[in-house]
């Protein structure tokens, strides 16, 4: 797996709460001033930074996990105090940022699922003068918004991407499976998906309930006997969706996006096709890392563009490496 050349060993961990909704984390202190920079492992002599890393994670979903540790690892690297939080409805996500406006951060990534609800929040932001990154989900209305660069993978190619694997499969009837209505990224897949095979069907499933998800996928599969195959939008929902199959007794197969070390797991047993991997460690990283160059040397990361970490198809030839990065948290 490709890695950004700016990536450097992290020698201390910086995180602290920036509100209590939705955070956990532990408070590091300052670093010592090595005075050589960031090369050879050393935290960055540059003066000490706030950044507030701001996601729509829903709770228990591992994604996020891989996500948030790039994040900590170019923070240590950086030395950047990391304030993350996170909360999947789109007003409370724009509460978020409008508090890391009002304590005054040098900079903020977010996510942009549902952008609609975010634009004043980061507007405010940027009118305030802080940097502003997005990461994941909003690709297509990152730079409008105010964003100076994307870290993320182009969600209508990465559905393309699945519906070309599964057509050179012989796929004729897929079940693309949304766990978040409303969410741009993921029905930006299901499209993509579409596009490459016209028979997929959409199922919405309320993500935070994987016993609702079970049941909703069970009975699709009972009512639709020609489903050749059922992708789930994110490693957590894929394997549940893997057993709603199993004890419906379909002969659908099963495909994914994101990664996770189970999920991995069950690629190279050959239970799942593949998964389509963003490389969510990139995304954290990048983003964190392009606040803090913005804020040492004006630099902007991207010129103006996304910068893709995605996607990449991990089937049961791969799956015995993207195994070993999962097991490290970094896939």
């Amino acid at each position: 797996m490709a890695k950004f050349s700016w990536r450097t060993a992290a020698v201390v961990a910086a995180v602290v709460p920036l509100v209590a909704l939705s955070a956990c984390s532990s408070q590091g202190g300052r670093p010592a001033d090595t005075g050589g920079g960031a090369a050879g492992g050393q935290v960055a002599s540059t003066e000490r930074i706030k950044i507030a890393l701001i996601t729509h994670a829903a709770p228990g979903d591992t994604f996020w996990d891989i996500v948030r540790k790039g994040a900590e690892e170019a923070s240590a690297k950086d030395n950047v105090e990391l304030l993350y939080t996170s909360d999947p409805e789109g007003g409370r996500q724009a509460q978020l940022i409008e508090q890391a406006v009002d304590q005054k951060v040098d900079g903020i990534a977010v996510t942009l699922a549902k952008p609609d609800a975010l634009k004043d929040a980061i507007k405010k932001a940027t009118d305030a003068g802080i940097p502003v990154v997005s990461l994941n989900a909003g690709e297509s209305v990152s730079a409008q918004l105010g964003a100076f660069t994307h870290f993320g993978s182009n969600e209508r190619l990465a559905g393309a991407a699945a519906g070309e694997k599964l057509a050179s499969l012989g796929i004729k009837h897929p079940v693309c499976v949304i766990q978040e209505q409303g969410h741009v990224g993921l029905e930006a897949r299901c499209a993509g998906v579409k596009e490459k095979v016209p028979a997929t069907e959409i199922l919405y499933v309320t993500g935070t309930d994987m016993t609702q998800v079970s049941s909703t996928v069970t009975a699709k599969l009972q009512a639709t006997s020609d489903a050749d195959v059922v992708i789930g939008l994110g490693a957590p929902f894929t394997l549940t969706i893997l057993k709603a199959v199993e004890s419906a007794g379909s002969s659908a197969k099963v495909a994914s996006f994101d990664m996770n070390a189970e999920l991995a797991q069950k690629i190279s047993e050959g239970s799942v096709l593949f998964t389509v991997d963003q490389q969510p460690w990139l995304q954290g990283y990048g983003a964190v890392d392009s606040l803090w160059q913005a804020k040492r040397g004006g630099f902007k990361i991207g010129g103006g563009q996304p910068v893709l970490t995605g996607p990449t198809i991990v089937d049961k030839d791969a799956a015995a490496s993207a195994l070993t990065f999962a097991q490290q948290g970094i896939r």
